[in-house]
């Protein structure tokens, strides 16, 4: 294991052979060869659920003693358990769907996987060969449907292919930009007899991706570097997909330039590290959002200029020059133009910079960002991160987040849901190191922390896990935890519960004059049965120890670090708390959906005021 794989806590996935000693050919069935060749690509762990059309690949695997399976109780938990093993692990997830329905419930975490850049491989059982395109009972056409949502897909038409496109569905999902690949098989081909041995050939034409960053863009970008007054490194999720973390603080440390990582690259940086400012974004901190309007240098690493991030593009950034690194071509130029474009793998290109920004001093050409770090600085100090303390008594969610973070214990991995949760335990949890913290950022998936939880404890065991979920997230994908309860899988939950969709509250709040329409879960419409009202429906206490949980509600401040300890106490079953949480906080900051990143709030009704002079 090298030195940054210790850093980031990652493994690196076994990589399928492309030469060597081939082993001897074994009589085998379709169902027998998939089996054998999951066990060849090193697929430890498979999330699913079996269905007619899969059902062959089944029986061969009951007797793997490789590659153990975890049977969920929906699709969906298979495929976010998939990307969560994934995040924690550094390795290719893996899930498995029969076909129809069974594989169209995994069409939203293929897309989450796709957005977030998750190396994910799906595997799906299809109708027999001769009845593709029949509307046979549970077709769908789901290599057709998932095609803009994944980086390939295969629908394997031979058994003596199985392990050919087994072995390059995992060199896909795991090289150049990760991504999801789907593998779906007929039902025929996995019962059909053919020979299996190993290692197959690999032969894709016109995958190649590019790692090795171009000598004379680098040497541009470090110049950039050294001659610029306010530079920010701009860091992605991308710096932690390559394992890269280390190699970024030596490149932060030698030039001195202030990091602002995305909510993809949270722990890719230290959160105490002096030079971090911060996360960018709509919900960003004020400072990390203004230095990117302020900047005269962007060094983009891995991230992709998303629109939660720049705002307004227009009005994004006005004075900096760009220079743009990532190992998707597509993504440089797609959204603001880059001055220096570098195409390689984030790992490749800060060794590189570091060399180049080096030679640069040794030539006497060294930045000066004290004025930049004085403005900085006292950004920072006057608009810090905070929240107040509801009037009535009653938690605050901030608090309760923050509190989670402070007592869990060293290299906890935490999970989140979307929704005001997901940004509080983004401010409020303190990140050190990457695969810390897993969340589904481009997609926005509701329902995601539970069985990403489960998926992250399923690869990482020795390992806390707590999922900090919203009490609407909960109710989308809570029947996971049976699946934890049965499979030795003890996560932790901390249920937000407001009784609404808070984000969606918030924003009716501020721009529908506090009209909540659908927005609260614990009435019905229109309030038609007001004794309802304030009764807890459901009950998640008595609904997670229906589903063999450990389970606590808090209502006080008073008793909140003591349940935080209990939880932690508790490792032989999953533990479920039910916080129940002011109904009326708000995430900030804030810039409204649309708008300029120059008019952050930092506050309800608090503008930050910078002045004129910093224009200049």
């Amino acid at each position: 294991m090298t030195m940054t794989e210790q850093a980031t806590g990652t493994h690196p996935q076994p990589r399928p052979r492309s030469g060597g000693q081939q082993s001897a050919p074994e009589h085998v069935t379709g169902a027998q060869s998939l089996i054998r060749s999951l066990e060849e690509v090193g697929a430890d762990t498979v999330f699913g659920i079996p269905g007619g059309t899969i059902l062959p690949a089944y029986d061969p695997m009951m007797d793997s003693t490789r590659v153990r399976h975890v049977l969920v109780r929906h699709e969906q938990g298979a495929g976010h358990a998939a990307t969560g093993y994934a995040q924690a692990t550094g390795r290719v997830g893996v899930c498995m769907a029969t076909s129809g329905p069974g594989a169209t419930n995994l069409v939203t975490p293929i897309a989450d996987a796709m957005m977030d850049s998750v190396p994910l491989v799906a595997i799906t059982g299809q109708v027999v060969s001769k009845s593709i395109g029949t509307d046979a009972f549970q077709e769908a056409d789901i290599v057709g449907i998932t095609m803009p949502i994944t980086k390939h897909s295969f629908l394997v038409t031979k058994a003596e292919d199985i392990p050919r496109a087994i072995a390059q569905a995992f060199h896909i999902a795991s090289t150049g930009r990760p991504g999801p690949v789907l593998v779906d098989i007929p039902k025929d081909i996995l019962q059909a007899r053919t020979t299996f041995s190993w290692p197959p050939a690999m032969d894709l034409p016109g995958y190649r991706p590019v790692t090795k960053p171009h000598a004379k863009q680098i040497r541009e970008a470090a110049k950039l570097i050294t001659s610029a007054k306010r530079p920010v490194l701009y860091v992605g999720g991308g710096v932690i997909k390559a394992g890269a973390t280390a190699e970024l603080k030596v490149l932060a440390e030698l030039t001195g330039a202030p990091v602002t990582t995305t909510l993809m690259a949270l722990g890719a940086f230290p959160d105490s590290h002096p030079l971090h400012v911060g996360m960018p974004g709509m919900h960003g901190a004020v400072t990390a959002v203004t230095a990117l309007q302020k900047a005269d240098l962007i060094v983009a690493l891995g991230a992709r200029f998303d629109d939660r991030v720049t705002g307004n593009l227009d009005s994004f950034a006005p004075y900096a020059k760009i220079v743009h690194a990532d190992i998707d071509p597509a993504e440089i130029g797609k959204n603001r133009a880059a001055d220096v474009p570098i195409v390689g793998d984030a790992r490749e290109v800060l060794a590189d910079l570091i060399q180049a920004v080096q030679k640069e001093h040794s030539e006497g050409h060294q930045g000066d960002y004290s004025a930049w770090w004085k403005d900085l600085t006292r950004w920072r100090d006057t608009y810090p991160l905070g929240y107040d303390q509801p009037d009535d008594g009653s938690l605050s969610p901030q608090q309760v987040i923050e509190r989670i973070g402070r007592l869990a214990p060293e290299d906890t991995i935490f999970a989140a849901g979307v929704g005001q949760h997901q940004m509080w335990a983004a401010h409020y949890i303190q990140y050190e190191k990457p695969a810390t913290w897993l969340n589904s950022g481009g997609a926005g998936t509701m329902g995601y922390a539970v069985p990403a939880a489960m998926g992250a404890k399923a690869g990482a065991p020795d390992r806390t896990v707590w999922a900090i979920d919203g009490d609407g997230c909960f109710q989308m994908t809570n029947q996971e935890l049976t699946t934890c309860a049965l499979n030795n899988i003890p996560i932790k939950v901390a249920i937000i519960n407001n009784g609404a969709l808070g984000m969606v509250r918030q924003w009716q709040t501020l721009f529908y004059n506090q009209r909540y329409s659908n927005t609260v879960l614990h009435s019905g419409p229109d309030d038609v049965n007001p004794e309802a009202r304030g009764t807890r429906v459901p009950d998640f206490v008595k609904l997670s120890e229906a589903m063999g949980c450990y389970a606590i509600r808090c209502e006080s401040p008073e008793d909140l670090d003591k349940v935080i300890e209990e939880a932690n106490s508790i490792n032989d079953r999953p533990v479920v708390v039910d916080f129940i949480v002011h109904e009326d906080a708000m995430v900030w900051p804030m810039v409204a959906a649309g708008t300029s990143n120059d008019t952050i709030m930092a506050a309800r009704d608090v503008r930050p005021d910078f002045g004129d002079n910093e224009d200049d």
